[in-house]
């Protein structure tokens, strides 16, 4: 079975809330949610849960029940965020675990995640749900779903935003990747396996999954522009001839992004820009280093700020810059960050390949695609783009969050009460 939202997300819609609608015999239905981020944290798949959430939450009668699971802010750790470890309201119970301290390291992020996976396993300890919702970038989180859907009873809902065995092979050196690949293969195994429905939020997921698990039940929720970006006002007083204009890059800077194999280079290219970069990550210091070897002073770099803050440095930007790293694993992926982007009107100059790269084109107006780390290709696309607003109505549309949000929680609502019903 095979669902695009972007397609037709109201007939889908609708015939999920109509299967809905008529349960109640069975009972309350108990939902467990888990994401290794969750709202105030900023990250894709914060914002992606929290959307979730709501939009599941608003179909629920006053005997159902929504528990998350997630962590305490810990996206980066240059930006700190207060949240309660426990927060309740209506339906819902949010839990947050702290995580001890952690880098962008794998070992790092192993030990996080054990942490997270333990309290998480007692916090279930003698639970009953009829349905587990887990998102996950790593394969991990996905995993712990099937574990938790197992002792607890409940059907197993993925929500796949990358595929970790497929990347890791291209971040790991030979040797650790002989070691761990076939580990990794078995757990997919077991987490794709033990999933009643897989929602898949790039279509180029879509040749790895059938190729390797067939018989999945999948849909195509991808991400979205969430109500902020649509609503705000990102017109800017047009600068004078006398200022350099503004290209800016805000998000992750890991060994994902690679910003540090395209910027120094590209920035070297064109003194005549100014480039604002936001965010953090494990790759920040080689991206420093490379700016410093070539002497660039045109980049400024700032720490990751909250969204009211980003909405701001959107509205003064001439142009809004994406990259992913050269690997073979990332002409599948689809970056949140397009919708976000997008949904400013600003032009965007992005290094992307394979399905990423023909999605902006598709759907994207003024956007120029160049080639993953090549700044020379990178500069000749910039020349073709119109330093100037543009209006994205029928993009806005299509891809509003909430939209997208609602038709997938339809979905897992009716999985959810099919169990219930049991």
């Amino acid at each position: 079975m095979l669902v695009t939202v972007a397609r037709f997300p109201r007939k889908y819609a609708r015939r999920c809330a109509g299967e809905h609608e008529t349960r109640r015999k069975g009972g309350a239905v108990r939902a467990l949610i888990l994401s290794f981020y969750y709202r105030p944290d900023l990250s894709a798949g914060s914002f992606r849960t929290t959307a979730f959430v709501e939009a599941l939450e608003s179909l629920m009668g006053p005997e159902d029940w929504i528990e998350v699971l997630t962590t305490l802010p810990n996206r980066y750790q240059s930006y700190s965020q207060e949240a309660p470890e426990v927060e309740m309201g209506g339906r819902l119970r949010v839990r947050r675990i702290q995580l001890p301290l952690h880098q962008s390291g794998m070992i790092d992020q192993a030990r996080a995640f054990t942490r997270f996976a333990y309290q998480v396993l007692r916090a279930i300890r003698g639970e009953r749900f009829d349905v587990v919702y887990a998102t996950s970038s790593r394969l991990f989180t996905a995993s712990l779903g099937a574990l938790c859907a197992r002792r607890t009873g409940a059907r197993l809902y993925l929500d796949i935003r990358d595929i970790f065995v497929d990347t890791i092979k291209d971040v790991l050196n030979v040797h650790a990747v002989r070691v761990l690949m076939p580990i990794l293969r078995r757990v997919e195994r077991y987490t794709i396996g033990s999933a009643e429905r897989i929602n898949l939020v790039s279509e180029g997921f879509r040749e790895y999954f059938h190729a390797h698990y067939p018989k999945g039940r999948y849909t195509f929720f991808t991400n979205g522009i969430d109500e902020e970006f649509i609503s705000a006002n990102f017109d800017a007083p047009r600068h004078t001839e006398h200022t350099r204009p503004k290209i800016l890059y805000a998000g992750n800077l890991g060994e994902g992004q690679g910003l540090h194999r395209i910027l120094p280079s590209l920035a070297s290219r064109l003194p005549e820009y100014e480039f604002q970069v936001v965010g953090d990550g494990g790759r920040k210091s080689a991206l420093i280093r490379g700016l410093e070897a070539a002497g660039i002073g045109n980049v400024q770099l700032l720490l990751p700020v909250p969204r009211e803050q980003l909405l701001a440095l959107y509205r003064n930007a001439d142009c809004l810059f994406l990259h992913l790293n050269d690997y073979e694993a990332f002409r599948k992926v689809l970056p949140s960050k397009i919708f976000e982007y997008a949904a400013t009107g600003k032009p965007i100059l992005a290094g992307l390949a394979g399905y990423s790269a023909e999605f902006l084109t598709r759907y994207v107006e003024n956007a120029a695609v160049f080639p993953p780390c090549d700044a020379e290709a990178a500069v000749r696309a910039l020349r073709t783009l119109r330093l100037a607003p543009v209006e994205r109505t029928t993009f806005i549309k299509r891809f509003n969050r909430t939209r997208i949000m609602s038709a997938m929680a339809s979905d897992v609502m009716a999985l959810a009460v099919q169990a219930a019903k049991r």
